[in-house]
């Protein structure tokens, strides 16, 4: 197992999410961003999709902005670099682009970058993403033979999507899901990559997956966190997620 600890980031979109069925600015995603931040996560991410129906533009120069105040915490946006995600990064420079292959209007994202189909329109945007010194991450399937291809259109990190973990979590097929999962990561580290992971991760799935499928670098948490900070409020819920990680590494 490795010795780094892996990094909590925050998705916000489903606090935007609410606020957006109404004109009053509440509940506030800086406001979530900085509670979250006290608590102890690492960083954010945001996903601003092109029809705003959660992050909108403002949100993504407003968390810019408050990022400056913790310099030690990470600023991760993620989205399709086809779409309106490059924009955003040449404006913003965040820490790490995460590329998804979404779709206008698509629901939530449910599917990794497919290689060599994607590669050849990839590697500029990647190479000016890393111009910019912004690290990129692609979002893949667990697929082990894909590694080596996402290190070779120019990527620093993928992030594994995790939902056929978490559907299968409890049942029969998690470990055959976790086997997959760890082999995909033992061979993005072989190509040199660093690994990321997301999507339907929560306080019950969390740590059997990183005890599973070694040297995550980051997870990045949305749905579940909010809908646990709806309940336990946003420093306890960073507590427990930070535990769960923790209990991972003993």
């Amino acid at each position: 197992m490795s010795s780094v600890r892996t990094a909590l980031s925050v998705n916000l979109n489903k606090v935007a999410l609410v606020r957006n069925t109404r004109h009053l600015g509440i509940p506030s995603v800086t406001r979530a961003a900085s509670l979250c931040l006290g608590a102890g996560a690492a960083g954010v991410t945001v996903h601003p999709r092109p029809d705003e129906r959660h992050i909108r533009a403002q949100d993504v120069h407003d968390l810019a902005a408050l990022l400056k105040d913790w310099p030690a915490c990470e600023y991760n946006i993620e989205g399709n670099p086809f779409h309106n995600l490059m924009d955003f990064i040449r404006q913003v420079r965040p820490h790490q682009a995460t590329f998804v292959p979404d779709a206008e209007g698509q629901f939530t994202s449910d599917h990794g970058w497919q290689f060599p189909d994607d590669a050849l329109r990839l590697r500029p945007l990647i190479a000016e993403c890393r111009d910019l010194g912004v690290r990129v991450s692609l979002f893949m399937d667990a697929d082990a033979d894909q590694m080596a291809a996402a290190r070779d259109v120019g990527a620093d990190r993928v992030e594994l999507y995790t939902e056929p973990y978490a559907a299968a979590f409890g049942t029969a097929q998690e470990g055959q899901q976790l086997q997959r999962f760890a082999a995909a990561a033992r061979a993005a580290k072989r190509a040199g990559l660093a690994v990321n992971a997301g999507h339907d991760l929560n306080r019950d799935n969390l740590t059997p997956f990183l005890r599973a499928v070694a040297g995550v670098s980051e997870v990045s948490i949305g749905h579940a966190l909010i809908a646990d900070a709806l309940e336990m409020g946003y420093e306890r819920t960073i507590r427990a997620y930070n535990r769960c990680i923790d209990l991972a590494f003993t």
